[in-house]
């Protein structure tokens, strides 16, 4: 009878076990359901409109016939894009210096701010300063756009600042080349710092505290325990960001540069984005639009690309593999 009774409190403990092991299978069928709106909305307004990128192909839109009845010209827009046209250059120019100069000067910065933050003791202060940080990032560019050309015309705000070292000039700093690159850069840094110190803080939090306690104990400072805990414990993240920013170097943000920028900077101002805008959407002619299709596939063909190798580089030189 003992045996007996232990056998059945196996059995049920067994069957406990095989109820509780998975909670979620009885619901897998609503958690699938969550993510159709999701998919449908990625499905709807990235995969479909791809279908459209023929036009990039086709010698002239035919609004009767359509994207897929115009007439095929194989990559004549792709060799018009290389040969008749010389501000292509100078706007592919542009381009990757204004991406690159945000991408070197502004990865670091919310992973410095995070390891700062990090060594506030502090709880209230901390989460104050990263509530100023992250601030910026919810505003857009149209908003953002308007208060810095308050900030900087001529007689405004920065002008005032720049009274109180003596500087009484009457420059214009958005209607000059190097200065309006200048801000376009460090503004777009300030914009998004936040936002990335708020991904590495999350990273810290998995770091675990048993590392830092064998570093104290080996007679590791808080700085040493900085460059050999905790930068090599946030080594997947900081990967992946730049792999994902890299991707997008070609890229140098069209909102920002849309709302700032103004004619007298075209020549240094004026991105692959901005320039496509113009001749596609302001132009007059259907023809406008083969050609800024095809400027886009070849953009979007850099940026795949660079994410490629950029991954694969990775994979050589280190252990981690993001794709």
């Amino acid at each position: 009878m003992i045996t007996k009774a232990k056998n059945e409190n196996a059995e049920n403990t067994a069957k406990g076990h095989r109820r509780t092991k998975n909670p979620l299978k009885k619901m897998s069928w609503q958690l699938h359901l969550i993510i159709v709106l999701p998919l449908i909305f990625l499905i709807v307004f990235t995969y479909v409109p791809m279908f459209g990128l023929r036009l990039a192909f086709v010698e002239k839109l035919d609004y009767q016939k359509g994207i897929w009845g115009s007439k095929f010209c194989g990559f004549d827009w792709f060799k018009y894009m290389f040969t008749a046209m010389p501000e292509f250059y100078k706007v592919f120019r542009n381009t990757l210096i204004i991406a690159t100069s945000k991408l070197v000067l502004g990865f670091p910065v919310p992973i410095i701010v995070s390891l700062l933050l990090n060594e506030l003791r502090r709880t209230k202060v901390k989460k104050l300063l990263q509530t100023i940080y992250f601030m910026p990032y919810f505003l857009s560019w149209v908003i953002l756009g308007s208060i810095i050309k308050t900030i900087f015309q001529q007689g405004g705000m920065f002008d005032g600042f720049l009274s109180w070292f003596g500087y009484r000039g009457d420059h214009i700093w958005l209607q000059s080349d190097f200065s309006f690159v200048m801000i376009v850069i460090f503004t777009d840094i300030w914009k998004g710092f936040g936002y990335g110190a708020i991904i590495y803080l999350a990273a810290l939090t998995g770091i675990d505290p048993t590392l830092y306690e064998a570093a104290e104990m080996d007679g590791a400072n808080r700085f040493q325990q900085t460059i050999h805990v905790t930068l090599p414990s946030m080594m997947a993240i900081i990967i992946l960001n730049l792999i994902l920013n890299l991707g997008s170097v070609i890229n140098a943000n069209f909102d920002q540069i849309y709302v700032l920028y103004n004619p007298l900077v075209y020549d240094w101002g004026d991105i692959i984005d901005t320039y496509v805008y113009r001749i596609t959407l302001e132009g007059t002619s259907a023809a406008n639009y083969p050609i800024g299709t095809a400027i886009g596939l070849f953009k979007s063909v850099i940026s795949l690309i660079l994410i490629c190798t950029s991954n694969l580089i990775v994979k050589k030189t280190s252990d981690y593999q993001i794709l």
